[in-house]
This record gives C-alpha cells, structure tokens and sequence, in this order.
C-alpha cells in the first residue's frame, strides 16, 4: 500500500464533521495511509485548528448542527491558505455541489463513501503538491540556464497570457502561439509543458523552417533504413521521442501541404507510420504550434489547411511584442545583466540613467530576443561598472533614429541585418523575401534567428 506521507512530512488532514463516528472513521482510514489527522466538530473549532498549523486537505460536512458548511469554506480557505476542501454531505445534489465548489472547494464527495474514495483525493492532494515542488525545481533551473524564463511582468498583456497559459496547463488541448519574433514563445511553451501534468515526460522541439518536406517528415515521423537516400538505418522521430511529454511545432505555417495532411491526422486519432514504413504507431503528445505568420490569410490563399488551423487552434495565445509591454524592458534588462555578468565571472554593472532611458525609447523590433542580445553584448564589451548608452549599437543608442546606410560605418552583420529587415517588410511571404535575397528559406529562417526578428 503506497504510505501518503512520512515521518518527516505527513500530509496534513482537517476534518470537520459535527458526527463522531464520521470522525472517528475518517481518521482511522487518513492515519492508516500516513497522514496527520486534526478533526473537530464545529466551525469555530476549525478556524481555531488552522491558526495553529497549516493544512495541506480538509474534509467539510456541509451540515455543521445549525452552521453552514458552505459558509465556513471560504474562511478556512482563507485562514490556511494552500488548502483543498472536499465537501461531503449525505444530502448530495448538483446545486449544492455547484455552489461549493464556486465558493473554493477542489471536491465533492456524496456519503456514504469508501476507503478507496478516501485514499484516492489525499492522493490527488500529494501528487500535486509533488508537482508544485517539482515545477518549482525546474523554473528554477531553466531561470538559471534561460534568462528569458523568468516570467515575472509588470504588463497587464503578458499577465494575462501567462494567466491563459496557467489555465490550459491543466489540459491536454492543443495550443496555438502567436506573436512575432522574438517574443519568447518557445519559452512560454516550456513554461507551459513544466506546469503541465506532463512535466516529467519530454519537451520536444521541431523548427519546420529548417528542413525540406521529406527531411521534416522524417524528423516528425521518423522513417525506416533504405525508405530514402542517405537512410542508412531507421530513425526515431520526433513525435516518438515526445511520447508521455509536449511537442512544439515552431514556425508551423512553412509546412508544406502534404505534410501537413499527415500532421492532420496524427492530431485527430494521435497515429502515424514512419516514412517507407507500413507499421501503424501510436504517440501520446501534447501539440503546441508556434508561428509568426497570419495563418488566416495562409488559409485564404491555400497555403495552410483550414482544418488544420481549427485543430491546433483550439486555446490560441497571443503574445505581445516588447514594444507594447515598455514596462518589462528595464526589468528584462537588468535580468540579462546579472545572467551574462554572472556567466563571465564580472560583477553586475549598473545601467546609467541614460542607459535606462535609451532602452525605454528604442521600439526593439526583435523583441526580448534583440534586448537580450544587446545586453549580452554590452556585458562582454563594456569595460565599466555603470553601463553607458555608447555600449550598444548606434541604433539603440540613439532611440532607433541612427540608420544603417551604405558606406557608413557599420559592420557587414549590420549591413545585411538592415537589408534582410527592409527585404521582409517589403514583401509579401517569407519565400518571396527569400527569393529577392537570393537564398533559402530555410537560411533566411536561420539568419532571423540570429539577428532578432
């Protein structure tokens, strides 16, 4: 039998029933399974039972002789903040099991009721409490490794995205992330997979851009030794290794139509075969989509499947640009600072009041990814304690009035990440813009990446 706490650390139960024998069943049926059982008869006795420690459960009967249970559950709710009541009443309707769980309550339980009913909901309660330290765990670490993890905001935008994200963390439900670049939606998505019930499975990573349809269908699907040049041995794909976890489908919209039929259906029934391979497999996945692009309009000039975009539509987030959000970028600045301070053994510098004021003014068309970068390179190069304006670009320095012209004095990166900008916001598709550049789109993907945008 699984033990539902320890010595150390039993799970904390209030029970509160104004029947003795319902008490005294209750907390021989708790302590059997190894948790720390306080029961009391009446509210009073309740409220004065969590000033005195705090609970990680409570079990309320919604008839306390003359008081209302329902009424007591909001003050317990308030005097151990964290807990989880479950009402259990022998007079069970579905009014009054609506009305306590608008009024807090994370169960309701009808009596009569066994053992195993019992046993099941302080399960629920460890679980997530071994979810909460574990997802705790990991923003902490990712925060180490990923400056941009640190989802703190200021913004009443990004709160509310990060407040849909915390909701459809709780589901399964496909989600959409739109927004430009650089905005960090590869990083929500991780967020989103580590406050999921799947945050002890794999986050899986696939950037459509950058491979041609057949490389991408295998990189998907996976495919068998000798279904293709150069197929050597057969190959796990992605949606197999994501099995149990979260696959991100960055930059969805430059998959090409065929593969997107096949994406199709893995969405509607989770199957699929593996390229040159007849074997019907099947995935347990989570699918968020992340892209940049209008998929309307992709829809309305056949690039993208309609049907498609109602499946990997059904939560859709919308992430605004860094512009829009202008109360973020001194926090995100000094956030980067001390990140890229610490990775190069410095001290962390300051930001001067001119500094501060030069970031605020700059429109940061690549986002938090261009913030970040401008930081990291201010880090390395700027030899003092208090960072000046002089120690980023001219751009930056300068509002975003400084223009890269020809002849100027500029390095050829900033030469070509000013042209590849102006190309892009003159043309209609990534692949037009690719075209006028003379390049792939796979490498004009590549080279946003790396300038911001």
């Amino acid at each position: 039998m699984r033990s539902l706490g320890t010595r150390d650390t039993p799970t904390r139960v209030l029970v509160v029933d104004d029947v003795e024998n319902i008490r005294a069943t209750l907390t021989v049926c708790l302590e059997q399974i190894g948790c720390a059982v306080t029961a009391v008869a009446a509210a009073e006795d309740a409220i004065a039972a969590c000033r005195e420690q705090s609970f990680e459960l409570a079990f309320l009967d919604l008839r306390l002789g003359a008081a209302s249970g329902l009424d007591l559950l909001p003050r317990l709710l308030a005097a151990s903040p964290g807990v989880a009541v479950v009402v259990i009443t022998a007079y069970a309707s579905f009014d009054t099991a609506v009305e306590a769980i608008r009024r807090g309550a994370a169960d309701y339980l009808p009596k009569p009721f066994t053992p195993d009913q019992i046993r099941l909901r302080v399960e629920q309660v460890v679980d997530r409490r071994a979810l909460a330290t574990r997802l705790t765990e990991l923003e902490d670490e990712l925060r180490r490794s990923v400056p941009e993890a640190d989802l703190e905001t200021a913004s009443p935008s990004m709160r509310a995205v990060l407040e849909t994200l915390s909701r459809a963390a709780a589901s399964d439900a496909a989600v959409l992330l739109r927004g430009e670049s650089g905005t960090g939606k590869t990083i929500l998505a991780r967020a989103l997979h580590a406050r999921s019930r799947r945050a002890s499975g794999p986050f899986v990573v696939v950037n459509c851009p950058t491979l041609s349809a057949e490389l991408l269908a295998s990189e998907l699907f996976g495919h068998a030794r000798g279904s293709f040049t150069g197929a050597v041995r057969e190959h796990q794909g992605r949606v197999e290794a994501a099995h149990g976890g979260t696959l991100l489908l960055d930059e969805i919209s430059e998959i090409e139509p065929g593969l997107q039929a096949k994406l199709l259906r893995f969405l509607q029934d989770r199957t699929y075969e593996r390229v040159g391979e007849n074997q019907t497999r099947r995935a347990d996945v989570r699918i968020v989509a992340a892209t940049n692009r209008d998929l309307e309009e992709d829809v309305r000039a056949g690039r993208f499947r309609e049907d498609l975009l109602y499946r990997i539509n059904v939560i859709e987030v919308t992430i605004p640009p860094l512009r829009d959000r202008p109360e973020d970028v001194l926090r995100l600045a000094r956030t980067f600072l001390e990140f890229f301070a610490g990775a190069s053994g410095r001290s962390t510098p300051v930001l001067s009041p001119a500094a501060e004021q030069a970031l605020v003014k700059y429109p940061w068309p690549g986002n938090v990814r261009e913030l970040r970068n401008a930081i990291e390179r201010a880090t390395i190069l700027w030899p003092g304690d208090v960072v000046e304006p002089e120690a980023f670009s001219a751009r930056i320095a300068g509002g975003g009035e400084a223009g890269v012209f020809v002849g100027g004095r500029f390095t050829l990166d900033e030469l070509e990440r000013e042209h590849i900008r102006a190309v892009i916001a003159a043309s209609a598709t990534l692949d037009e813009a690719a075209a006028t550049l003379g390049i792939e789109p796979s490498t004009l993907w590549r080279k946003r990446k790396r300038y911001g945008f």
